[in-house]
């Protein structure tokens, strides 16, 4: 149910990984902040709290992340996650963590794609790092601060 309207039923999503997608394939998520309005996100100690989280799981293997960018009321990144971890969890236990420390909520969900093909990790990638500029935050991308890649 839909905490604002009772009587909006959400579906769920289903964030399995189908049979037959190989190990190491990469997925564009975004997560978005439960209120849209408010621009919390990059404020700088929760910017740092949510790119510092992305980066612990990164350095213990719980997840790769290949591109994290924090917008105002939503994040985006692309993702490779570990053959027998479960990929709604991991998103789960991240947000969890990250909201109580921050003091902030996340919406319920979140959303998911697998990238088919390297075309579509650059496509992706730069749709992520555009994602500031076009929203008119800063001129070039390499302006927005609220970013973090793996080496």
């Amino acid at each position: 149910m839909d905490e604002e309207n009772p009587f909006v039923v959400r579906k769920a999503l289903p964030h399995g990984v189908p049979d037959g997608v190989p190990d190491g394939a990469i997925f564009f998520l975004t997560v978005c902040g439960k209120d849209r309005d408010q621009p919390i996100l990059t404020n700088g100690e929760i910017s740092t709290l949510l790119i510092n989280a992305v980066r612990h799981y990164h350095d213990q293997q719980t997840w790769y992340c290949h591109l994290f960018l924090v917008m105002p009321d939503h994040v985006h990144g692309l993702f490779s996650f570990p053959p027998e971890s479960e990929m709604k969890q991991l998103v789960t236990n991240w947000k969890s963590f990250t909201g109580r420390r921050g003091g902030f909520r996340w919406q319920s969900d979140f959303f998911d794609h697998r990238l088919r093909s390297d075309e579509s990790f650059d496509e992706k990638a730069s749709y992520i790092r555009m994602n500031p500029v076009r929203a008119g935050l800063v001129k070039e991308p390499d302006a927005w601060p609220h970013v973090w890649e793996a080496d």
